[in-house]
């Protein structure tokens, strides 16, 4: 039984977390320390902010952001003053092969890479999926197959009874992280 105040701990590698809970108090957050994590889509909004989190409120040892964008990896590294920890590749979810080379030696995976704007995605629907799915899929193989610690998957609401084709991937890419529990 866990007592209050103490860190929720469990034995599943794979998560499925939405964008409110991730922000959680200090105290629920220590397994940040001393590890190596790795944020996919580490340049977008939510990625962005949750590197400046970690590097000030906890003490991990190296944070790695991998997004497709070096314009926004070059301006996140002067924002963020060119901090020692902090690590840039430059890859993309759908390539597996790059997604291993980036998890080799990570404990943490924060999967927070994803195409968003709803009415671009209904006029390009197998980009979303090639994105959100397959490369959910990429991400939770290349997380097995690197011994990866934990990997945590940013999702949304709008993958609960899903209403347009972004929730109807978000909502797929839970599924395979949940799935993924089988084989960690």
């Amino acid at each position: 039984p866990r007592r209050e105040g103490q860190p929720i701990s469990s034995p599943i590698r794979i998560h499925t977390f939405s964008r409110c809970i991730i922000f959680a108090p200090r105290r629920y957050m220590s397994v940040f320390d001393s590890k190596t994590i790795l944020i996919t889509g580490g340049t977008g909004s939510f990625g962005k902010n949750f590197a400046k989190y970690i590097l000030s409120e906890h003490n991990p040892l190296k944070v790695i952001i991998l997004s497709r964008d070096e314009f926004k990896q070059f301006h996140m590294a002067r924002e963020m003053n060119d901090d020692k920890r902090l690590r840039f590749f430059i890859g993309d979810v759908r390539d597996r092969e790059r997604l291993r080379r980036a998890f080799s030696s990570v404990d943490i995976v924060i999967h927070a890479a994803a195409l968003k704007q709803i009415p671009i995605l209904e006029y390009n629907p197998f980009e979303a999926v090639k994105t959100n799915i397959l490369g959910g899929q990429n991400v939770i193989d290349a997380a097995i197959d690197e011994g990866v610690e934990k990997v945590l998957f940013v999702s949304t609401d709008k993958a609960a009874q899903p209403a347009n084709l972004y929730g109807a991937t978000k909502l797929c890419a839970e599924k395979l992280a949940i799935d993924g529990n089988a084989y960690a």
